[in-house]
């Protein structure tokens, strides 16, 4: 299957999961990431979830960098740039939804791309060579092309991997990991 194809098939997926599977998967997840060892970094980027998207549910994540004395970054979308500004996450950080519907901060102490250490990376599918599929506006490879190149990129899905995808560009930047409710991808 095609890009377009996948991203059709499991947004279909996700709108039959009910919010006690998401919240399941979303803690089984979490657990998972302990196995990892990706806790020397100080600057870990971590996505909102989008509720209405019913992704994976990214605040167990949360607690652990929280309870791990880690730096939260979160991003906020500049549609007009077409890019990713990243924000600490601090206790007085104000988050406000966009017009899409992603919780975002509203403003805040900037955090340049080359201080993270660890990305969380949404998406919609990933495959047995670490490649994935977002929503498909290129904010993530974007966003990625511009983190140092030792960076750790780590997926988060409800669903296993597919076998290949068939239209790989060159501007997509692959996964070093991708977690499962039941499974660590390691590419």
């Amino acid at each position: 299957m095609n890009k377009t194809e996948l991203r059709k098939k499991y947004k279909t997926l996700r709108i039959d999961l009910s919010p006690e599977v998401i919240e399941e998967y979303s803690l089984e997840i979490a657990n998972n990431l302990l196995k990892l060892d990706i806790w020397e970094g100080e600057f870990y980027h971590l996505f909102l979830s989008i509720a209405e998207q019913k992704e994976v549910d990214t605040e167990f994540i949360l607690h652990i960098l929280q309870g791990k004395d880690k730096n939260v970054v979160i991003p906020r979308t500049d549609i007009e740039h077409n890019h990713l500004i990243n924000y600490l996450l601090t206790e007085t950080t104000k988050i406000k939804k966009n017009r899409w519907n992603i919780p975002e901060p509203v403003d805040g102490i900037e955090i340049l791309s080359e201080k993270i250490d660890v990305v969380f990376v949404p998406l919609l599918a990933f495959d047995k060579n670490g490649h994935r599929i977002g929503y498909g506006k290129g904010y993530y490879d974007k966003f990625l092309s511009t983190c140092k190149p030792d960076i750790i990129k780590i997926g988060l899905s409800f669903y296993e991997a597919e076998e290949a995808f068939e239209d790989v560009y060159a501007s997509d930047i692959p996964l070093d990991y991708c977690i499962t409710p039941k499974k660590v991808y390691r590419f």
